[in-house]
């Protein structure tokens, strides 16, 4: 089975290739990112925000859905987008990652752990995964992987690897609803034979997408990128490729330099809500002492809601008084640097500058620190 989610390319620079995602709640050019709305909510703000900030998909997370309010209670209310009053596309990540720090049996059915609500016994199969997934709604739902933390003996990276595609030839043939893609996802560790077997492998069983799990997880960046172009170097070239997770400056160009397309990551909201901005020449604290009577905005080139009106010496009065705007401020500003760093590089490798472009930037940043 196939759904309606398709990608089709505009331009290559080298390896790297912009693109758009088509679904039925719209396109997404790529490369592109996600907000992280694990609970149906991108933390601090709201769908009117994530519009503002130029947001064209967000990530939503199925492990926490299904126990808060439940996949029923959100099908009952119209489904995810009506839920969260958001009507472009939405992903739903599988919850594979979010078990693995719950410490879970695993057996080839599935996992069982317990609930972080309220330590309830909690079973998840690939089917059951799919299933709730599709309750919920999403445009592109994920299938369960077995996630497994880094460094691992390579014979346990092997066997997580091989058990999640077995879970994803169950998930394909788990599916029901023809309006909704699916991606499978590739496994395999920094280990670069099996990221090759895995993706080739996964390919055969045919999704509309693939995500890159098991990394951003503090691996050095040199094995990162063996281990996504072996997974690369065996997927095909008219779907998506998401590695999952990234969202660190260096990581995203790094990766977008070796083809990839969709990404997602906490660490714009995570740092916002811990005082910290996002900023072409390094990112920083908005505690230091010297903002304090700063008038300039966190970056005067930067278009965003709150650099258009807010000095660093406000926002750092915010963040020491614990006022609940300052996360809100910083997240705005945080996701907005995200998403134009990722609108400049499509401008870039449209334009076959995009090499340029990654040094330039990646100097400022150096020279910042």
């Amino acid at each position: 089975m196939t759904g309606v989610v398709t990608w089709e390319q505009k331009s290559v620079d080298g390896r790297a290739r912009t693109g758009c995602i088509r679904t039925s709640h719209g396109p997404v050019k790529t490369p592109g990112f996600m907000p992280v709305g694990t609970r149906a909510t991108v933390k601090t703000i709201d769908s009117e925000d994530l519009l503002k900030v130029g947001a064209k998909i967000v990530l939503a997370n199925t492990y926490h859905l299904i126990q808060r309010p439940g996949s029923e209670v959100i099908a009952a209310l119209g489904g995810l987008h009506r839920f969260m009053s958001w009507e472009r596309p939405i992903l739903t990540d599988s919850g594979g990652y979010q078990v693995l720090s719950l410490k879970p049996k695993v057996t080839e059915d599935g996992v069982v752990f317990r609930s972080s609500y309220d330590g309830s016994r909690v079973e998840m199969t690939p089917e059951s995964a799919i299933a709730s997934q599709e309750k919920l709604g999403p445009d592109i739902a994920m299938a369960l992987d077995e996630v497994i933390g880094l460094p691992a003996p390579v014979d346990n990276v092997r066997a997580a690897m091989e058990r999640t595609l077995r879970w994803a030839k169950r998930t394909q043939h788990a599916r029901r609803r023809e309006d909704q893609g699916v991606f499978g996802i590739v496994q395999g560790g920094v280990t670069p034979d099996l990221r090759a077997r895995s993706a080739a492998e996964t390919a055969k069983i045919g999704f509309e997408g693939y995500g890159i799990g098991g990394l951003a997880v503090g691996e050095a960046l040199p094995d990162r990128s063996i281990a996504i172009d072996a997974a690369f170097g065996e997927l095909p070239e008219s779907a998506t490729r998401y590695v999952m997770g990234l969202g660190d400056t260096e990581g995203l160009l790094d990766a977008i330099s070796r083809g990839a397309d969709l990404f997602d990551c906490v660490l714009p909201t995570r740092l916002a809500r811990h005082g910290k901005a996002l900023h072409p020449d390094g990112d920083f604290s908005m505690k230091r002492r010297e903002w304090a009577t700063v008038e300039e905005p966190i970056d005067v080139n930067c278009q965003c809601l709150t650099c258009a009106n807010h000095s660093r010496g406000y926002l750092r009065h915010l963040v020491v008084t614990r006022e609940s705007l300052a996360s809100r401020l910083l997240t705005i500003h945080n996701l907005h640097y995200t998403l134009d760093l990722l609108a400049n590089a499509r401008q870039a490798i449209d334009s076959a500058t995009f090499a340029e472009f990654r040094t330039k930037r990646l100097a400022r940043r150096t020279q910042a620190e």
